[in-house]
């Protein structure tokens, strides 16, 4: 069994405008993802919507052997990663077909094996 990293990047700013209604259509469209998952026999280990990434904390080496500290993501980019799945499948064609249904509702993904 291999284990996939599932990134849902998202402009976050433009996500938190969405109407009510919008999200409830995320959800649902969520829903059906795992249950696609589940039937083809994806297990999912964990997943999860992450905080706003203004409530992140970053931090970098120095250069000088210590860490800097900051608040806020590592990056200043319109998409952050807003949420993850952690997957183990032993069919890779099956799980990219359950992720380019979620990515056609309006999901953007990057998914990833892990080594």
């Amino acid at each position: 069994m291999s284990r996939y990293l599932m990134l849902l990047p998202a402009p976050e700013a433009e996500w938190a405008k969405l109407p009510p209604e919008e999200h409830e259509k995320g959800m649902r469209a969520h829903e059906r993802f795992n249950a696609e998952l589940a039937e083809g026999g994806h297990k999912v280990i964990v997943s999860s919507p992450l905080h706003p990434s203004a409530e992140a904390v970053s931090m970098r080496p120095d250069g000088a052997g210590g860490t800097v500290v900051t608040d806020g993501p590592f990056t200043e980019s319109v998409e952050q990663v807003v949420g993850f799945y952690l997957i183990e499948s032993d069919d890779r064609e099956g799980l990219e077909a359950c992720c380019r249904q979620l990515a056609s509702t309006g999901d953007l993904i990057e998914l990833r094996e892990l080594e």
